[in-house]
């Protein structure tokens, strides 16, 4: 029953809502996921995690006072400071798959406090919502439905690797990938999500009719996308594990918080923006 209310309200989202309603959107999203977040730095007193809510709200305020989601291309080009942020996100990424990896050894690091888990809660959360609207917002004077497309392109990519890698995992499933951050996931698993975003990927541009000389290089770029995004969602499983969670939030009946949900779109989103900034869009 969820579902059935989430997917028709997220292609709304994606495809009728005008630019700066969608900002705002998206904003909230993210706030949802900031308090939830909250709970995994330990936060217990409402007023703690109404903080970290308060601050992360104060940061996309300023972002989007700098960044108003109509101004963040110029010439169909990202602007250069935006594109800081997303160079910023893409380090994150290869920080936290570190982190990922390494776990539970190098928890020591940023388990013992909450300002390193609260680090970690901005540069997973603030690109996100940058993403959204730079994704959203991308050739808009050209096409309104330009930027919905990528957004779903982005989605179909995690849809694909997570479909993938239940089957995959599910029938072929024998050697585990991090048995101490998730224990059900297996290397099979997610070599089965990235050939079905691959494969996904490839029939989109057959219908597309892209040019069969950027297939390559847009498989290419699916793969790493892919794979990140499992990290995205193994670094939320980190978290929820180190704060004795099973779910981030109990906001969706049947699926548990939105950090539940948008985990693997969390470093997705970033990394595609940043590729399509740099490479697809040149």
């Amino acid at each position: 029953m969820t579902s059935l209310v989430l997917a028709p309200a997220a292609l709304a989202l994606v495809f009728y809502t005008p630019l700066m309603i969608f900002s705002y959107i998206a904003a909230l999203i993210v706030l949802v996921g900031a308090w939830e977040w909250s709970g995994f730095m330990g936060l217990k007193k409402i007023m703690h995690r109404s903080l970290y809510v308060v601050v992360i709200a104060a940061i996309l305020s300023a972002l989007h006072l700098h960044w108003p989601i109509q101004s963040l291309w110029q010439d169909n080009k990202l602007l250069s400071d935006a594109n800081y942020l997303f160079t910023v996100s893409v380090a994150w990424w290869l920080v936290a798959t570190a982190l990922v990896w390494q776990y539970p050894s190098l928890s020591k690091s940023w388990n013992k406090g909450i300002l390193m888990r609260a680090i970690a809660g901005f540069l997973t959360l603030i690109p996100l919502w940058l993403a959204l609207n730079a994704l959203r917002s991308a050739s808009y004077d050209e096409s309104t439905l330009h930027g919905s497309i990528l957004i779903m392109i982005v989605l179909g990519i995690v849809w694909s690797a997570d479909v993938g890698a239940y089957f995959s995992g599910k029938n072929f499933g024998k050697h585990k990938l991090m048995p101490n951050v998730s224990p059900n996931k297996t290397i099979e698993g997610l070599a089965g999500g990235v050939i079905a975003s691959t494969l996904f990927i490839l029939i989109f541009c057959y219908f597309a009719d892209i040019a069969k000389d950027k297939w390559f290089l847009y498989a290419s770029v699916t793969v790493f996308i892919a794979v990140f995004s499992a990290v995205g969602d193994l670094l939320e499983s980190m978290f929820k594990r180190e704060a004795g969670l099973k779910d981030s939030g109990r906001c969706l009946p049947g699926h548990g918080g939105i950090l539940d949900r948008i985990d693997s779109l969390t470093a997705a989103a970033p990394i595609f923006v940043a590729f399509y900034a740099w490479t697809l869009n040149s």
